[in-house]
């Protein structure tokens, strides 16, 4: 087991088998030493907890969680391309979409869930960019997606 995947099992987490893709693409892609993934859902043995919109159905509380689940299913599908997550330079970039009740404006807060997992488990090196967004609806109603994009040691 990886430093990193340590660290997760240190925090009470597993990391999960890769979700399997709802359509046609991968989970992840290597671009030389980059990758990326495809926007992953809070899914938990291929289900979703809760689905609906933040802000309405789903508090904000709850959807920072989900963005941590996020996040883990988001690693998963990294160590799925790249084998051992301890390859991981540095978090680029996360974009976390959001389903928003009309009024909700607080999606900043909800990715700080994705953020704040990546923080935890990579420390200095879990540190990116990032967009909040919030969207009308997402794929299974779910309340949260996230795509990561990291930098990876090379070969």
């Amino acid at each position: 087991m990886s430093a990193v995947e340590d660290k997760i099992a240190s925090l009470g987490l597993k990391l999960p088998e890769v979700a399997a893709p709802l359509a046609a693409y991968v989970p992840a892609l290597r671009s030389g030493n980059y990758v990326f993934t495809s926007g992953q859902l809070p899914l938990v043995d291929g289900k979703l907890p809760v689905t609906g919109k933040v802000g309405a159905e789903v508090t904000p509380e709850e959807a920072q969680e989900l963005a941590r689940t996020c996040a883990l299913n988001a690693l998963a599908a990294v160590k799925s391309v790249v084998g051992d997550l301890d390859r991981i330079v540095r978090v680029v970039k996360v974009t976390g979409f959001v389903a928003s009740a009309p009024d909700f404006t607080g999606q900043p807060g909800v990715v700080n869930g994705t953020s704040g997992l990546l923080g935890e488990v990579l420390g200095e090196r879990g540190l990116h960019a990032r967009s909040a967004v919030g969207v009308a609806v997402l794929p299974l109603d779910a309340p949260v997606e996230v795509e990561i994009q990291v930098e990876i040691a090379g070969d």
